[in-house]
């Protein structure tokens, strides 16, 4: 895995390791505080911002590369929060202006109040000259989105082990919950490199996905293969969907990598449930 260049310094770089027969490992910048949380609701955060550029990874949240904007962010252990900011977006406002951002990475050295943006990102929002800027951030409620759901099944998995990452839900993910094509739906457990697992597998596909995140909107989508480290993209969302823009705008990147990714067939999809826009389950810190 390539290192992260940081033009400030912001801690060092994280790692994370897959193990072989389905074990994962991941190297981070400290463990996940007891009290953790991903940004969420209306709550408006102040504090300070760094900026680096992480090449062609996709950060501690295993995306396939950065969003085509390069547009992201790094946020520290408190709010990273064992991946469960991963896919979400903020809203950041600096001296010179607001950007939008995906959460991609974990940042090592950033405390509760700080965060590191890409370099593209920083430029945004204050002079590169200054190194660290003040800035207030907020997440960014049921972003509109270009498509639906993506999942991309993890390189080593089988019908003995399941590892799934879903990609382009916009909100924090609550829950995921997966089923092969008998029985019923086991909980996965969401890993530190933002794959959700069942550890004793569901079986060889196809599979159905139920996703649920922090404010209770639900979809489902099925038809899902065993075709490790492809995106399989659907039609079924937790947000609204907007057609593609054809000028730049604060709207999220639809893709999460710049180079194009290996596609399989469009599974179908159910909405099951849609609920309000307040946070399920919130941490009381």
């Amino acid at each position: 895995m390539k290192r992260r260049v940081r033009h400030w310094l912001a801690g060092t770089g994280i790692a994370a390791l897959a193990a072989v027969l389905g074990i994962t490992l991941a190297v981070r910048g400290g463990a996940t505080p007891a009290c953790a949380a991903p940004p969420a609701g209306t709550t408006v955060h102040r504090g300070t911002a760094s900026f680096y550029d992480a090449g062609r990874s996709g950060g501690t949240c295993s995306f396939p590369g950065p969003p085509a904007d390069r547009l992201y962010v790094a946020l520290g252990a408190a709010q990273y929060a064992g991946a469960a900011a991963c896919g979400s977006y903020l809203d950041v406002s600096g001296p010179k202006g607001t950007v939008r951002v995906l959460v991609m990475d974990q940042c090592g050295g950033c405390g509760s109040s700080k965060i590191d943006l890409s370099d593209e990102a920083f430029a945004r929002i204050a002079d590169r000259a200054q190194g660290i800027a003040p800035v207030t951030y907020r997440a960014v409620v049921d972003p509109p989105l270009d498509g639906g759901l993506t999942f991309r099944i993890k390189g080593g998995a089988s019908q003995w082990w399941f590892a799934v990452q879903v990609g382009n839900h916009g909100n924090p993910l609550r829950s995921v919950e997966a089923k092969g094509s008998s029985g019923g739906f086991r909980k996965a457990a969401r890993q530190v490199d933002n794959y959700w697992t069942v550890k004793d597998g569901i079986g060889p596909g196809p599979y159905t996905i139920r996703v649920t995140d922090v404010y209770g909107h639900q979809s489902t989508a099925t038809g899902i293969r065993m075709t490790p480290k492809q995106v399989q993209r659907s039609t079924a969302s937790l947000v609204a969907a907007v057609p593609p823009s054809p000028s730049p705008s604060l709207s999220p990147s639809p893709s999460l990598s710049s180079t194009p990714v290996a596609e399989s067939a469009a599974p179908t999809t159910t909405v099951e449930a849609l609920a309000g826009a307040a946070p399920l389950a919130a941490a009381h810190c």
